[in-house]
């Protein structure tokens, strides 16, 4: 996979993408990670890439002639077989889940921009495929969106966790219906009165997973009732 970031700081992205897994994929060829510079695309002097916004107000916008030029440049890079797919990193985007980055995983190429200051000019968004967000809330920049959504991503493609079963059983995947992920644990059986619940040492397979399930709906239900459909009925387990 090949994934091009645009960005006014390529220098944030260095240790993320020498460290752990992502940098595994990094050094094993199956992510190919281009950082573009912003600047570089800047006009005049002092290479700006922002001016101050038509209609007056307070903060600078990101320019559109240098962006666009910025996003083109990292395509070149790319130098996909199929056109890179474009994404603007804003907190008007639509929400970042993991059935997208499953969707985005997926693709070949990628092309992630980060904003900053007061966002976009808004005819940037005449040159992306689709905008994204992580949350409801607003950054300085976009380079811990990007951040997000390239680790989401590369977790899911093969090989990469060693596990290909690390990203099934997990919050909002297929095999846990969508749902948060059931309780975990490990050694000691007993920390400070707490115990891990008999069942699970009970050996029983299926009672195992029916106990999973049910503590699966239980936690999505006291913590994200949003992910339940409207239908869902309690369940009958154990309290997770």
């Amino acid at each position: 996979m090949q994934i091009a970031i645009v960005t006014l700081f390529p220098e944030l992205f260095g240790s993320f993408l020498e460290l752990s897994f992502v940098g595994r994929a990094v050094a094993s060829g199956a992510l190919r990670v281009h950082l573009e510079a912003m600047r570089q695309h800047g006009l005049g002097k002092h290479l700006n890439v922002d001016d101050t916004p038509y209609g007056g107000g307070s903060g600078m916008v990101m320019r559109a002639d240098t962006t666009v030029a910025a996003i083109e440049a990292a395509e070149a890079a790319l130098a996909s077989a199929t056109r890179p797919h474009r994404v603007l990193l804003t907190p008007q985007g639509e929400r970042f889940s993991q059935a997208k980055a499953r969707a985005l995983a997926e693709r070949e190429s990628l092309i992630l921009t980060c904003g900053r200051y007061e966002g976009f000019d808004e005819r940037v968004r005449h040159f992306v495929d689709e905008e994204l967000s992580i949350g409801d809330f607003v950054l300085t920049g976009g380079e811990v969106a990007a951040m997000c959504v390239v680790e989401a991503c590369i977790r899911l493609l093969p090989g990469v966790l060693g596990n290909a079963e690390s990203t099934s059983e997990e919050s909002f995947s297929a095999e846990c219906g969508g749902l948060l992920e059931y309780p975990q644990y490990t050694r000691p059986v007993s920390f400070r009165e707490l115990e891990v619940p008999e069942i699970l040492r009970s050996g029983d397979h299926e009672k195992v997973r029916a106990w999973r399930a049910a503590a699966s709906a239980d936690r999505t239900r006291q913590r994200r009732p949003d992910l339940l459909s409207a239908d869902a009925k309690p369940s009958a387990g154990g309290k997770s």
